[in-house]
């Protein structure tokens, strides 16, 4: 079984300086916490060390970024508590650690939609960005999910669309085109949403919605 430390021993071995340093082109502070792993990479070794709910805690109190991303991979779902959940939303410092744990873990966990709810009032910037990547994934994800579960989400989507944060604002819009991608409904009160939106007096509000718009009516749910 493999332990914290080994883990992050071969994430430092498989930690690229030039694809780290490039990161910040995309938004990512850079800092000596994180290493320059690929997300293939870190899909790879989640995959070698399959599913681990204990090694997940350890790697997550790690603090480096891959191994967070990592420990999101491998953690079981089901064991995920709500203690967890908010102390590891407190953690988000990234939007890549934010967008990976919440797509591949929150969002598969009894706790997801409430959470989602919740998150969605918070002031701190990635705990507000988890909100809607946790819509963004269970729009992806759940595919046994009643129409009407995302279409509460709708008025959320608006009341937050005047978020000119640029790590909130992208996730708005996120989720918005995902549950407007998930079937002809939901594209429907997506695109009705959208120009709902586009009404606001709102710079950051018009942008969510017109990019919505766009996409949703150019592409088949």
């Amino acid at each position: 079984m493999a332990t914290a430390k080994e883990v992050v021993s071969e994430l430092k071995r498989l930690g690229d300086r030039k694809y780290r340093e490039g990161s910040a082109g995309f938004g990512i502070k850079v800092h000596d916490k994180r290493l320059g792993v690929r997300v293939p990479e870190l899909r790879k070794l989640a995959k070698e060390i399959g599913k681990d709910h204990r090694l997940a805690q350890e790697l997550w109190k790690t603090g480096y970024a891959e191994a967070r991303m990592l420990a999101g991979f491998i953690d079981d779902p089901k064991l995920v508590t709500e203690r967890q959940m908010e102390k590891w939303v407190k953690g988000f410092d990234s939007w890549d650690v934010c967008d990976q744990v919440c797509c591949f873990l929150f969002d598969r966990t009894a706790l997801a939609w409430k959470k989602a709810v919740e998150w969605s009032g918070r002031e701190q910037e990635y705990e507000k960005r988890a909100a809607f990547s946790l819509m963004a994934g269970l729009a992806w994800h759940d595919k046994e999910a009643p129409d009407s579960r995302f279409i509460r989400f709708l008025p959320i989507i608006k009341r937050e669309s005047t978020d000119s944060r640029n790590f909130v604002k992208k996730a708005v819009n996120w989720a918005l085109r995902n549950i407007g991608k998930r079937n002809a409904k939901l594209k429907r009160e997506a695109i009705k949403a959208a120009r709902e939106i586009r009404k606001i007096d709102d710079r950051t509000a018009r942008w969510i919605a017109s990019d919505a718009i766009r996409e949703l009516e150019r592409k088949k749910p």
